[in-house]
């Protein structure tokens, strides 16, 4: 990926323009469709694309936002789509190219459903893909822990009012502050992180378990106070991460460091973090 503000991401050898919007990226549609059909007439290949699919035309509105791209003559309005549109604008193209991406969504979407039946075949899928990307077997148990802790504290967080999403990265980062003095936003920008990295994904050890016990904390505050709404649940957040911060800096004192690094799993050249 280069440096500057274009950001491209590489499809088969070309670049596909992208954005960062509303926390996840979306991708120019036109450089999908090209990409993906060889058109000499992108635009009029939507159009007829559109003419073919009633329901995608139906639901263009949705899935085509108009966003401001860097480009190499400069920033361009371009119809740009997320993951989720692109996927369906994916479905709706009769070409050779674009039979792989179905074929895949067709396994994703079977693997889903799988995971739905029997919730365990998530967590083995997560540590699998862990192992593919070269994180050690300690490392991956406790990121294994962690996810168990901070489903259990979502699920008690959107039972008692909290909606996904956007109150859950404000409650998450009342935990985060509480217990690094730094929110999600701060922590990848120490850790050179870029916009839809996870910072868990580039904690050490010792960072997970201090993150577990912040949420694991908040969740036994949370059910203790019997916490309701967003206001409560914020003030639960804040005192739970006040718990690990106040262990992190006893274990700082102890041992005459900081806890949190600036090392992440993408600069490991031996594919491992720190303990």
């Amino acid at each position: 990926m280069r440096k500057d503000n274009i950001n491209p991401t590489v499809f088969e050898e070309k670049e596909v323009r992208r954005a960062w919007h509303n926390e996840q990226w979306f991708f120019a549609i036109a450089d999908i469709v090209q990409i993906l059909t060889d058109s000499k007439d992108v635009q009029g290949y939507i159009k007829d694309m559109r003419r073919r699919d009633p329901e995608l035309s139906k639901g263009w509105g949705q899935i085509a936002t108009p966003l401001s791209v860097e480009t190499k003559g400069g920033p361009q309005k371009l119809n740009c789509g997320s993951l989720q549109g692109i996927f369906r604008i994916i479905q709706a193209i009769p070409s050779p190219k674009a039979e792989p991406f179905k074929q895949w969504l067709a396994r994703v979407g079977q693997e889903r459903i799988e995971e739905i039946q029997d919730p365990e075949r998530s967590i083995v899928r997560a540590k699998k893909i862990y192992e593919q990307k070269g994180y050690n077997d300690d490392w991956i148990a406790k990121r294994m822990r962690g996810i168990n802790i901070r489903n259990t504290l979502t699920d008690e967080w959107q039972g008692r009012g909290a909606r996904g999403g956007f109150n859950f990265a404000i409650l998450t980062n009342e935990i985060y502050k509480g217990t690094f003095e730094m929110d999600a936003k701060q922590i990848k920008e120490f850790k050179s992180l870029s916009n839809p990295d996870n910072p868990r994904d580039h904690m050490s050890e010792l960072e997970l378990i201090l993150t577990m016990l912040g949420e694991a904390t908040t969740t036994e505050i949370t059910t203790t106070r019997n916490s309701k709404g967003l206001p409560e649940l914020s003030r639960d957040a804040k005192d739970g991460g006040q718990v690990a911060g106040r262990t992190r800096k006893d274990i700082e004192r102890q041992t005459g460091k900081k806890v949190i690094s600036r090392g992440n799993f993408k600069n490991k050249k031996q594919k491992t973090l720190p303990k």
